[in-house]
């Protein structure tokens, strides 16, 4: 973010004579602070009359310190909006949502949240019809929102509703600022609910993360020793001394280790068995890129990408799970977290070997997410799009400026949009969401 446009942004005159000049200037996004309210401001909830999760938003909101209004007050302007759509039937029905939605728009907070929960969509072609029409809705309104505002829509499976805290409170708290037009699935499960410490969620666990000597890794091993967690740093023994920094700063500990090396999973699994007697958490974060077209691509480009991106990920997340004399290193109610990207989604040019091995990885993840149920781990990625970082402010300023405008929100992420997605997606009270793939990108234009 050192370019001189970006620099302009920063300040309350600079956005000022951009405004004059005619450049777009998009709004600021308030993010998470550590004791900030979990919900900053009342949330205007509506349902349909069929609707079955009423009681529970209003649950959740009250677990959070948030006021839950029913209809808003002369003058008054909502935080968020949460409507309860499920028990939906016939494309008529649809109506209510419009009802509910359309006079307050223009009254919304900046920075504000939509959150729409519906059904999944079931065999029944009345309710499939209203159930899969809420996507189309929220992605829809997603990029009609001005201020920074958000939308997403909160798929709840029967039997499920108890478990919307956690998927609800983050979708509408600033810990979800660069999270927009997602579609958030949550299902039953039989892992065991405990009490949550919401500002410390991960407290008392174990959590590795990969590639944590800089960039993107770094603040995700901030985040997660933020809230509770002693975090293994990993990364390359030439990161060594970027490596210890980060493991220093956060209390937690450093393990220098080639991912790709043929002896690397089996001294993961030892390093994690010996110093903590297992893990609750390992986030698949290392990644690389040798940009290239297919015509001009080594078969050595290919290979790397493919092995550190992908191959390397599937080694050792299998000898987490692999049995062995003494169990699974990766311990029952755990999580896996793995780093994708919207290359993967959407493609990129240059980038046949990335957009491959980072769709493999959402194809790992929906693959071992029923095989890990009966264990109660989740598995799920993160697919982040323009996050400013090193590599990107190395970009051409008219390609990094495209990327950075080609979302719904104007703008690029941080690092930190990332680590806390990861750290919500980490949470044990996250135990519903497992399988799924979370785009970090602000709803780019492009892809699904």
């Amino acid at each position: 973010m050192s370019d001189f446009l970006q620099h302009l942004m920063s300040s309350r005159a600079g956005r000022a004579l951009l405004r004059r000049a005619g450049v777009p200037v998009p709004a600021p996004l308030v993010r998470h602070t550590p004791g900030g309210p979990a919900i900053p401001g009342p949330v205007l909830v509506g349902g349909t009359p069929k609707g079955r999760l009423g009681t529970a938003v209003k649950g959740v909101l009250a677990d959070a310190g948030a006021e839950a209004l029913t209809s808003l007050p002369e003058g008054g302007r909502p935080a968020a909006l949460a409507f309860d759509a499920t028990g939906l039937t016939g494309a008529g029905a649809l109506a209510e949502l419009y009802a509910f939605t359309h006079p307050v728009m223009r009254g919304l907070s900046p920075g504000g949240r939509v959150v729409v929960l519906g059904d999944v969509p079931g065999p029944k072609p009345a309710d499939a019809l209203a159930a899969q029409a809420l996507e189309g809705f929220t992605r829809s309104l997603g990029k009609e929102l001005r201020g920074g505002a958000t939308c997403q829509l909160l798929q709840v499976g029967p039997g499920a509703e108890h478990l919307i805290g956690s998927p609800l409170r983050f979708l509408l708290s600033p810990r979800s600022a660069y999270v927009s037009g997602q579609v958030v699935r949550v299902e039953a499960t039989t892992a065991s609910s405990a009490p949550v410490r919401w500002e410390a969620p991960l407290s008392g666990s174990v959590a590795a993360v990969t590639g944590a000597a800089r960039g993107i890794g770094a603040v995700v091993a901030e985040v997660l020793a933020r809230d509770g967690a002693t975090v293994v740093c990993l990364d390359l023994p030439s990161q060594e001394a970027g490596l210890a920094r980060t493991a220093q700063r956060i209390g937690g500990t450093a393990l220098p280790v080639d991912i790709t090396a043929g002896d690397a999973p089996g001294r993961i699994r030892a390093h994690l068995r010996a110093e903590f007697g297992g893990v609750d958490v390992f986030v698949h974060n290392a990644g690389i890129t040798r940009d290239r077209t297919l015509a001009r691509m080594s078969p050595q480009e290919w290979d790397t990408v493919l092995d550190v991106n992908l191959g390397a990920v599937h080694r050792i997340t299998a000898t987490l799970l692999a049995e062995g004399q003494d169990g699974p290193v990766l311990r029952d109610g755990g999580a896996l977290v793995c780093t994708s990207s919207i290359g993967g989604i959407a493609g990129n040019r240059g980038q046949t070997n990335y957009g491959a091995s980072k769709a493999g990885l959402i194809g790992l993840v929906r693959a071992y997410a029923p095989l890990l149920a009966e264990r109660s781990i989740r598995i799920n990625a993160v697919a982040p799009g323009f996050i400013e970082t090193d590599m990107t402010a190395r970009m051409p300023l008219l390609v990094r400026e495209a990327g950075r405008r080609m979302n719904s929100l104007g703008q690029g992420g941080l690092p930190v949009d990332v680590a806390e997605t990861v750290a919500w997606l980490a949470a044990p009270a996250t135990a519903g969401v497992s399988g799924q793939t979370i785009r970090v990108c602000g709803q780019s234009l492009l892809g699904a």
